[in-house]
């Protein structure tokens, strides 16, 4: 096809709806499964405050004037990135009619765009055991502070045993523990949180693991397995280490991760046959543009191990 000025129009344009299309259908069919451990929050603005994260309020018996949860001292604030994938296509690929060998990239970037979310929820996840939540401890820490006063107590949610299914000892002293930490948890006037754990995280190299322990009736020592059923098993290729697990409860509105959507992946064109990159080197590009970020919700909700002692 010769790309001349009469044409250049029509061309492009037909162009950029088929690789539009192709990423549209790459997205839609993309798997992703952020939303099964994080809270959207949208953003409008370039970061958002989560003064009120940690409040609890609950019912109370009304004596005298009401009883106002105040917010939070600490100042936590997420602030969203840029993001973008883009696919460059040569002038001469077409005038060749040569334009399928970029479906591929196209694709790659519709999925891409898809699993945004889940690419900053899951890394987040897995950063926890180094990276500061709304209390200034890391999300995973074994120091989180409770209570005020003489009542202050520190409280964990970061163990350091592998995930093992080996024996019904060894699963209470991993998953078994774990769950107990998180049906523990407390709010800041003593009274329990009710959380019951329902997400089992892990890597793909612990996904049998995880699976034995939460299908099998009977572990591998004989004994009956109470843990069967207690948990989905989620596998995220995110998650930095082969030995990490983590156990959520994601079961409310509040949950243990945000993402926070400043601009949705949207698609993207620099198709005028003026610009720099076209005349200069008969380049046009197509792709996809996003904004927003991860952090952290309540540590309450989730325990955390590395896997290593």
């Amino acid at each position: 096809m010769i790309f001349n000025e009469k044409n250049a129009s029509a061309v492009i344009t037909a162009l950029a709806t088929s690789i539009k299309t192709i990423f549209n259908n790459a997205f839609d069919a993309a798997p992703s499964q952020w939303n099964l451990v994080a809270m959207e929050v949208p953003s409008n603005g370039k970061s958002n405050s989560y003064a009120w994260i940690e409040k609890f309020p609950k019912l109370r018996k009304w004596l005298g004037d009401k009883v106002i949860s105040q917010l939070s001292a600490h100042a936590y604030t997420i602030t969203n990135d840029d993001f973008e994938a883009t696919v460059e296509i040569d002038r001469n690929d077409i005038e060749d009619d040569n334009i399928g060998i970029y479906k591929p990239q196209a694709q790659m970037a519709g999925e891409s765009s898809k699993q945004w979310a889940d690419d900053l929820v899951f890394t987040a996840i897995s950063q926890g055991f180094h990276q500061p939540c709304y209390d200034g401890k890391s999300f995973y820490a074994t120091n989180h502070e409770v209570g005020a006063g003489k009542g202050k107590k520190l409280v964990s949610n970061k163990l350091d045993v592998k995930l093992d299914a080996s024996s019904l000892e060894a699963a209470r002293n991993s998953y078994g523990k774990a769950r107990t930490m998180i049906r523990s948890m407390k709010d800041n006037e003593g009274r329990p949180l009710n959380l019951n754990p329902n997400i089992l995280l892990v890597p793909p190299a612990l996904e049998d693991e995880a699976n034995v322990l939460m299908t099998v009736d009977r572990l591998e020592d004989g004994k009956p397995n109470p843990y069967k059923g207690t948990a989905t098993v989620v596998v995220a290729g995110w998650l930095e280490t082969d030995s990490e697990w983590h156990l959520l409860d994601a079961s409310k509105a509040i949950k243990p991760i945000i993402f926070q959507p400043r601009k949705q992946p949207v698609f993207v064109a620099l198709t005028d046959t003026s610009s720099d990159s076209v005349f200069n080197r008969k380049k046009f590009k197509f792709g996809a543009e996003a904004r927003g970020a991860a952090g952290y919700g309540l540590w309450q909700m989730a325990v955390g191990s590395t896997g290593e002692k």
